[in-house]
């Protein structure tokens, strides 16, 4: 019997109640009832926090959110569980038990340098999102030889049909190595192979031919696009990598970090600081905040490539230089044939999708459309044919919403016009918010926006919170307005006029 029941508070509830719990035995046993039970990250952090301040936390009193990413392994695997043969010679004092009981092939003392890049690919082109990744690993490294004096490269990697031509096009966009492997069975991604060749890649395995340029036994840090594609390799590859992976990710920078966590220094009371740690910053979906994400090394136990998946329009490009000098590898591996038991025989291609990236100005639309959608919506369109580069956007709201569209209106209501989380990102130089209430899920796809102007009748309205200029007025009677003083000076009108007010 627990000295309290961790389900019948709420996590702030909670925290106030443990103050007056000083048995270690009696907040461990709340521990495990919080962990078989509702198992909330944040009342697990507090009971962890409480423990420490008695100065009785040890590793087996729970992780944080840090170790979460870092997937903590659980335990020493029983005697029946051990490789036997061949393989346990092989992967002696690498393999180590995770908390499922499998082996994996972690590295110990290992040697780790290097940014790599997953650069996807789609119809024989980069993705967008893999320019912009490159961009940032660029940055990121620029400033790690700054700040430690290390020159350690940017890696991109890719695999594909006749993409050596796309690797090449990677030094151009900031890598310093562009690693690729080419097979006419990769032209669409496949889990089984991609997984098992970026792996490959990233253990340094091949031909000295294709290896020799790197002397280190995995990356040090690792990006992949948070694409459909991209979020389904990261998780598989770091798994198989026996990391962590921080998904969605908007934001990434290199710093230390000190720790008194007592799973990642080994002993409750000492603090240890950490070097050259990614922190991953993503949308932290209970408020307007963001969580960092710190993939640390436990005692006796490394997670590397600290690794994540970043938002597409999160960053922006470098400029394409095809002067820049790099270092294109074809990589060497022999693919099992097993991997491609699935034949694609026969596909249709569906048209192409509305891109609400890369213009000047985004009209977004949200329920204050409701008294009447069809002229919501026309308004909004008529706005965004005032603009010289412009497109409309819509929140989830109207995508989910029973309203009513007359015919020449109703496209403009499909889910791929949808800015937020589970839509589009865009960071357009205006972003014009016309009836947005300003939910977190929302503010996710367009808080990267230059300049955001919000239009609401609700002063207390959340999107006020994150907004440059804030409109307390009728969608109706402000948008007709706008548009009218946009196309009254559309000739060398800058979209920041608009935030300003122009002549209004």
């Amino acid at each position: 019997m627990t000295a309290i029941d961790p389900d019948d508070y709420t996590v702030e509830e909670l925290s106030d109640e443990l103050e007056t719990i000083d048995d270690a035995d009696d907040l461990q046993a709340i521990f495990e009832a919080e962990r078989t039970g509702q198992d909330r990250t944040t009342a697990r952090e507090a009971i962890q926090d409480r423990l420490e301040e008695i100065g009785a936390a040890d590793a087996e009193h729970g992780d944080t959110e840090a170790d979460e990413a870092a997937a903590t392994d659980g335990g020493d695997a029983d005697d029946e569980s051990e490789p036997e043969g061949e393989d346990a010679e092989e992967d002696d004092d690498l393999s180590r038990p995770t908390r499922d009981k499998k082996h994996v092939r972690a590295l110990e003392d290992g040697e780790y340098a290097d940014m790599w890049v997953f650069c996807e690919t789609q119809g024989g082109e980069l993705l967008d999102v893999s320019k912009e990744m490159l961009g940032k690993a660029r940055e990121l490294m620029d400033g790690f030889e700054e700040e430690y004096g290390d020159d350690e490269a940017v890696v991109a990697f890719l695999m594909g049909d006749d993409c050596e031509g796309l690797a090449e096009e990677c030094i151009a966009y900031g890598a310093d190595v562009a690693v690729y492997h080419d097979d006419e069975r990769l032209e669409r991604f496949r889990h089984k192979p991609y997984t098992e060749i970026a792996a490959h890649m990233a253990r340094g395995k091949g031909t000295v031919e294709s290896t020799d340029w790197r002397d280190y036994d995995e990356p040090r840090y690792i990006l992949f696009p948070a694409t459909n594609n991209g979020r389904d390799l990261s998780a598989k590859v770091q798994a198989e990598l026996d990391s962590g992976l921080a998904s969605d990710c908007s934001d990434l920078f290199i710093e230390e970090e000190e720790v008194s966590n007592p799973v990642k220094t080994g002993e409750p009371g000492v603090k240890k600081t950490f070097e050259k740690v990614l922190h991953m910053k993503r949308p932290d979906f209970s408020g307007f905040e963001y969580s960092t994400i710190l993939c640390l090394d436990n005692p006796g136990r490394e997670f590397h490539p600290q690794g994540c998946s970043v938002i597409p329009g999160s960053f922006e490009p470098m400029e394409r230089d095809d002067d820049r000098e790099g270092l294109v590898v074809e990589h060497d591996m022999e693919l099992d044939e097993d991997w491609f038991r699935v034949e694609i025989t026969d596909h249709d291609r569906l048209e192409a999708g509305i891109d609400l990236t890369g213009h000047d100005v985004i009209v977004c639309l949200g329920r204050g459309i409701a008294d009447d959608p069809t002229e919501g919506m026309e308004l909004g369109l008529e706005l965004v044919d005032a603009f010289d580069d412009a497109a409309l956007g819509i929140t989830r709201g109207i995508v989910t919403s029973s309203y009513q569209f007359e015919g020449h209106v109703e496209s403009y209501s499909n889910e791929e016009r949808q800015i937020g989380e589970t839509g589009q990102v865009v960071a357009p130089d205006v972003y014009i918010a016309a009836g947005v209430s300003g939910a977190v899920q929302h503010k996710v796809g367009m808080d990267e926006s230059d300049t955001i102007v919000a239009i609401n009748t609700d002063s207390d309205a959340r999107i006020r919170d994150f907004s440059d200029y804030f409109i307390q007025g009728d969608l109706f009677e402000v948008l007709p307005r706008l548009a009218e003083a946009v196309e009254s000076g559309r000739l060398g009108l800058e979209p920041e006029a608009v935030a300003d007010g122009g002549d209004e």
